[in-house]
């Protein structure tokens, strides 16, 4: 290469050649490029059936205790929140099916057993309950009521003591 400096401006024809140059030499390649196929199709028919068993190919994943025990975790806490889910609809749909008449017919069994416990409670109390106690003599009521009263000015105070 000729890298002298130029002193003088090139002509047009020689600017024209000097940059077809340097592009070509540019853009050539150092080594020449060797083309590959990318794909291979292979148009021989398979046969249906051969004589060579079919070959044993053994599993090469290693899988960490960690790794399996977390997978088999999540499909637990996946299932179970699947489970809870279910309830909760289940529960919600029962609830938005409530009617006055069918919340009647579920309670009338625990009304009718209060009311059967409280008769009975009511029967035993009153049959421990019988006393002969009376009493007799003189009852003396007193009432006695005392007023102090200062009411003088704006702010004024009345007590009444009732004993």
């Amino acid at each position: 290469m000729d890298f002298e400096p130029i002193t003088r401006p090139l002509t047009d024809d020689e600017a024209r050649a000097e940059a077809e140059r340097i592009i070509t030499q540019s853009f050539q390649p150092e080594t020449p490029v060797r083309h590959f196929p990318t794909s291979f199709r292979d148009a021989t028919k398979v046969p249906p059936y051969g004589d060579t068993p079919p070959v044993h190919q053994d599993d090469k994943r290693i899988v960490p205790a960690w790794a399996a025990g977390i997978a088999v975790a999540s499909i637990g806490v996946g299932a179970g929140s699947v489970g809870l889910g279910c309830c909760a609809w289940l529960v919600l749909q029962g609830l938005a099916s409530v009617t006055l008449y069918g919340v009647l017919m579920v309670t009338l069994p625990f009304a009718g057993l209060a009311m059967v416990a409280t008769a009975i409670g009511g029967a035993v109390s009153k049959a421990r309950s019988v006393s002969k106690t009376v009493y007799e003599g003189p009852v003396t009521q007193n009432t006695q009521i005392t007023n102090t009263s200062t009411t003088r000015g704006m702010f004024s105070r009345t007590r009444n003591d009732v004993r």
